[in-house]
């Protein structure tokens, strides 16, 4: 009778425990929001591309940055390329076109193809991340379950290449 008492209140415990470790993998890293202009904000909600979706279970990385981000009308027109960011599979390298103050462009110039795993992934994530920068005019873009690497290294490059352009401004 106590053994079953004892065995019941440690089943509680254990289930406790697995709930509050599944909220904090799952909630505690996600992205914290970012100020943006009131007209990045307003183009971003009316824009927003919801058919992002798994694409299955690609790195294990759990950590997720937020990008410093300021408005579009800042950046200053012409072509920028963005630092090769290295990521666990391989280097992604982004290059962006800003035409009168907004980024109207975004090309992939390398990410990680060696692998046939890496090269699904990418097919189905990186137009999503290039539609979501146009969108949201900034790096600060929703990342892809599955496509974690690929997200760190796309954000970071593009992030620089956003950065050399107001630089330039």
């Amino acid at each position: 009778m106590i053994k079953k008492l004892i065995r019941r209140i440690l089943l509680a415990i254990v289930a406790l425990i697995a709930v509050i470790d599944g909220y904090l993998i799952f909630f505690k890293n996600s992205k914290q929001p970012t100020t943006v202009s009131a007209v990045d904000s307003a183009s971003a909600t009316t824009n927003k591309n919801d058919s992002e979706g798994a694409v299955g279970s690609g790195s294990t990385a759990s950590s997720s940055s937020t990008q410093d981000t300021k408005s579009a009308s800042s950046m200053a027109d012409g072509t920028y390329t963005g630092a090769s960011t290295q990521t666990e599979w391989g280097p992604v390298q982004v290059q962006i076109t800003v035409s009168s103050g907004k980024i109207t462009n975004v090309d992939v110039l390398s990410y990680p193809d060696t692998e046939k795993k890496s090269i699904q992934i990418n097919e189905n994530a990186l137009p999503t991340y290039k539609e979501e920068a146009l969108t949201a005019q900034s790096s600060n873009i929703d990342q892809i379950s599955g496509a974690t690497e690929t997200y760190k290294g796309f954000t970071g490059s593009l992030q620089d290449s956003i950065t050399q352009s107001e630089a330039a401004s």
